[in-house]
């Protein structure tokens, strides 16, 4: 399967898009290649693209001002959209930046494309609310993930949503992205090679 059939069944299956509304999308999409460190977007850039993930991982974070650190906040891996959601959708500023873990592809679409669509089909408009959906979700299911599990229960919920990450990404960076150090990982992934 090409890259634009993969695409449309991933949209198909995601939200219903049918091959006639699916046709009115194929001008505008564009594929973009990045090697590892490039940037899907930036900090204080204004996201113009949302995109989907043929291959490759993305990593967003942020950084505190006062210390440098850099905290995880989400991952994006193969054949998932990927977006800073907030900034594509009022056309501000984004808080953080999106970064390619690895040599990555996917194929995007502008924000005035994805408007124009919605116009035309009320199958693209649902597309537009089932983005908006699994954005509030993921926003939703990360503040209460740090609230109400374990980080056992949130390194099994990661590996299950990208099982390819270990391959891509450092450990230090999953450790931020669980809230934990570096040796209490280490601990986990013991425990789960022992069962």
């Amino acid at each position: 399967m090409n890259d634009i059939g993969l695409l449309q069944y991933a949209l198909q299956d995601f939200a219903g898009i049918n091959e006639n509304d699916f046709a009115l999308s194929t001008p505008y999409w564009q594929l973009k290649r990045y090697r590892k460190g490039e940037f899907f977007n930036e900090h204080k850039s204004v996201c113009k693209h949302l995109g989907f993930i043929l291959d490759g991982i993305f990593r967003a974070y942020y950084v505190n001002e006062l210390t440098g650190d850099e905290k995880n906040v989400f991952f994006f891996s193969k054949h998932q959209l990927i977006v800073s959601y907030k900034s594509f959708l009022t056309q501000t500023p984004c808080n953080y930046h999106t970064e390619s873990m690895s040599d990555s592809t996917i194929l995007y679409i502008r924000t005035d494309q994805l408007n124009q669509l919605y116009q035309q089909s009320h199958q693209w408009e649902r597309f537009g609310r089932l983005v908006a959906e699994r954005a509030f979700m993921m926003a939703m299911s990360r503040m209460e993930d740090s609230l109400f599990q374990t980080p056992e229960q949130r390194y099994l919920e990661l590996m299950q949503q990208h099982p390819d990450i270990y391959n891509a990404v450092p450990l230090y960076h999953i450790s931020s992205y669980l809230g934990i150090q570096g040796p209490s990982l280490s601990r986990i992934r013991k425990r789960m090679a022992s069962r």
